[in-house]
């Protein structure tokens, strides 16, 4: 099993190819962090926000990240991440990077960051929750060689829904999540592998496996993530807004042990059922 960390600790230094563009390469993720014939898309996408975090300036906060799954990332298999800043201004800096293997694009990202702002307005409507972490993980059915590989680095505590593929009526989830082994820091780079780590909700209402492929994945980072040390529990709630002719809208919500919303979480999933 490789720890996270190492993943990110195997990725190369950072080299300007043009005065807006830079590249950085990888040897390549390894079958534990599989899904399927693919890498988990939670850890691609996390690879591709520690590549941005080499070259953005410290004053600039990620606000959104919208991931596009265009192929799949083979195991062991090297890649690069070309990075391409598209503006940066006095407050927003926009960017455009792809995850490219063997010449062709398996992720294709476009990340906004933003400095803080003096301002006059303050709304907070911000949904809460009222329920408390767990004592200990509690894995989503009992069969391992039934999980998806990569499910084996993550804790996750279920509180609503049901197993997947128990034929359920239920459509959303609700519980606690974290890492399986701490790591030294835990930051924003973990966080979106976390996120992504719960199947998509939908999957209950299944009575037996079927491929499945997130194909959008966006993320809004509200409250700034308070970097830690350890294990942190965040608590999760997903829901199924929609689904039919084969493809489903999830939205979901992510707020840290201070009970604080960190994120927003909206997906596109196809499902060959």
């Amino acid at each position: 099993m490789h720890h996270i960390d190492q993943l990110f600790a195997s990725m190369s230094a950072v080299t300007a190819v043009s005065d807006n563009q830079w590249r950085v390469t990888h040897p390549g993720l390894p079958d534990d962090w599989g899904q399927g014939r693919t890498a988990f898309g939670g850890i691609s996408a996390a690879m591709v926000y520690y590549a941005l975090s080499m070259i953005v300036a410290p004053d600039r906060v990620l606000r959104t990240f919208h991931t596009n799954f265009v192929g799949p990332v083979v195991f062991d298999e090297p890649f690069e991440i070309v990075i391409e800043q598209l503006r940066s201004g006095r407050n927003m800096s926009q960017y455009l990077v792809k995850l490219n293997q063997a010449g062709k694009v398996s992720v294709c990202v476009q990340a906004c960051y933003g400095v803080e702002l003096t301002s006059k307005l303050h709304i907070n409507k911000l949904p809460s929750h009222q329920f408390e972490p767990p004592d200990k993980a509690t894995l989503m059915g009992t069969d391992a060689d039934k999980l998806p590989r990569f499910f084996h680095h993550y804790d996750l505590a279920m509180l609503e829904g049901q197993h997947p593929f128990t034929g359920s009526a239920h459509c959303h989830y609700l519980g606690w999540m974290r890492n399986h082994a701490p790591v030294e820091q835990f930051g924003l780079t973990h966080l979106i592998a976390l996120i992504d780590a719960w199947p998509p909700a939908l999957v209950q209402q299944l009575g037996a496996p079927a491929p499945m492929s997130t194909v959008s994945w966006d993320l809004e980072f509200v409250n700034p993530l308070i970097p830690v040390a350890g294990n942190p529990w965040f608590a999760y709630e997903v829901n199924t807004r929609f689904a039919a002719n084969g493809y489903a809208h999830t939205e979901a919500k992510i707020w840290d042990e201070q009970e604080r919303l960190v994120a927003l979480s909206r997906q596109a999933v196809v499902v060959f059922d």
